[in-house]
């Protein structure tokens, strides 16, 4: 059993109960057989559930549009192109009492960022598939956002 991303934990699973008992009738596969399959076939009972967890996975990567990371001295927002990505940032020294997670700090460093803070902007081609990418990204702190910061950091610049 391999899977592209990662198995839907339980509670993913749970909470997409509607669209799982909708994918196993479009690939042929009744509650009743769903039943026997986890009771007898357990191998093609978890792979019933990895391929669901890819076609989840994919439908969520393929329409985000932007990912954000945010720690204490980094604000990394990222547009997430056909074929690029564009990244605008905001990082401070570490030695700097800055946090980018407070949003009352946030706000005033977008109206007038600091002077020790580096404002900067930089785009960079996929190496890997789009979705792939996205996914490490994910993995390692991005979220899915939505257009808004990342605008107003560009109307900042």
């Amino acid at each position: 059993m391999t899977v592209k991303y990662r198995l839907l934990t339980l509670d993913e699973l749970q909470a997409l109960e509607k669209e799982f008992v909708e994918f196993l009738v479009l690939n042929g596969i009744p509650a009743d057989e769903w039943q026997r399959l986890k009771q007898n076939d357990p191998k093609t009972a978890d792979h019933t559930i990895a391929l669901f967890s890819d076609v989840v996975f994919e439908s969520i990567l393929r329409k985000a549009r932007y990912l954000e990371y945010r720690d204490t001295h980094h604000l990394h927002l990222f547009q997430c192109l056909p074929d690029q990505l564009i990244l605008v940032a905001m990082e401070a020294p570490a030695s700097e009492d800055i946090d980018f997670t407070n949003p009352v700090f946030l706000s005033s460093a977008m109206l007038t960022p600091p002077a020790n803070i580096k404002v900067y902007t930089t785009t960079k081609p996929y190496t890997l598939a789009r979705e792939t990418e996205l996914f490490q990204m994910l993995q390692k702190g991005c979220v899915i956002s939505d257009d808004k910061l990342f605008k107003a950091l560009c109307l900042a610049l």
